[in-house]
């Protein structure tokens, strides 16, 4: 079995790249069951949450001489984990042979995880965002943070970029790792400000109140909403919602795991049918994505073990021609 660790994935993967594989797997599909969700209980009241992603195809048309893959990731979201100077999120994904379940690959899950979930908001971004959307603002400045900017800037034309963080120190060193990206970086203390001058709001926190608010929102803005992912935590307000064309990752995850959607849903503000469709209705042409330039758009992802297995393939196969 090969270890590839997180420098690796790095070397292995780009984000156009990586969003074709999204875009073919979310077009084909694979079994990909919703994500087991298990809270780890703590004394000290600050539980972690287990969650195990499978996925699996009994065939592979990427050149591969497998009968295709199974893979499986396993996570652990530890919030007080910043603290002690660590990530929140841990993880490891495990690559096996389709055929035989022979291990194949144990991959970074961190660095995967990252990568997959920045595309896939790029990927939602090349329907959902307007082809000359140049003005980023970013809500958050966790590891996530520069994967998504710079995702979303291999989309789409951004030329200036603001950062917001309730930590200004966190969204500052954010904005040093983007130093040398082709685009000017802005932190900012005014978040609203932020968002009405931008094209594309990302957020990537784990808040439980929201913040981002609907009015704020200019016209043919595209929100892509990336943490609370669960249905307590919400980045979102209800004008939000309502304003917007709503589109998913995938239902099952997102609609009942997403506090940007289950908690207005729940509340009666919008319903299930105002969720117009996932991102395998938008890689397979079901639906057109964005169809005004005044259209507000967002997108609500939870993450989905789809993500990871055609991510984690990426990685493999590149890793396997390369050595």
């Amino acid at each position: 079995m090969q270890i590839i660790s997180a420098a690796e994935v790095d070397a292995a993967l780009s984000y156009n790249a990586l969003a074709d594989a999204l875009a073919r797997t979310f077009a084909e599909g694979i079994e990909a069951p919703t994500r087991h969700h298990h809270t780890i209980e703590r004394p000290d009241g600050a539980d972690s949450t287990l969650l195990l992603m499978p996925a699996w195809t009994n065939f592979c048309d990427r050149g591969s001489s497998s009968q295709g893959y199974i893979g499986v990731k396993l996570v652990t979201v530890s919030p007080d984990n910043n603290a002690l100077g660590k990530p929140a999120v841990m993880g490891a994904y495990l690559l096996s042979d389709g055929l035989t379940g022979e291990p194949l690959a144990l991959i970074d899950g961190q660095a995967l995880t990252v990568w997959r979930t920045a595309t896939a908001s790029a990927l939602a971004g090349r329907y959902l965002a307007r082809e000359n959307a140049s003005r980023m603002t970013m809500i958050g400045a966790g590891k996530l943070a520069p994967h998504l900017v710079r995702a979303h800037a291999a989309m789409r034309p951004i030329s200036h970029v603001t950062l917001w963080n309730r930590s200004r120190d966190n969204a500052q060193a954010v904005a040093e790792v983007l130093a040398d990206d082709p685009f000017e970086v802005e932190v900012v203390d005014d978040r609203e400000d932020a968002i009405r001058h931008a094209d594309i709001v990302s957020a990537a926190t784990i808040s439980d109140k929201p913040l981002i608010e609907g009015r704020w929102l200019k016209p043919g803005a595209h929100v892509d909403l990336v943490g609370a992912f669960t249905p307590k935590l919400r980045e979102s307000d209800d004008e939000t919602v309502r304003r917007a064309t709503l589109f998913v990752d995938t239902f099952d995850g997102a609609l009942k795991e997403g506090g940007d959607m289950a908690q207005p849903i729940k509340s009666g503000v919008i319903s299930r049918d105002d969720v117009v469709a996932d991102l395998a209705m938008l890689c397979r042409g079901d639906h057109a994505g964005r169809t005004r330039d005044d259209e507000i758009t967002l997108f609500k992802s939870t993450g989905a073990a789809l993500e990871d297995f055609a991510a984690g393939v990426l990685v493999y196969e590149t890793v396997r021609r390369a050595s």
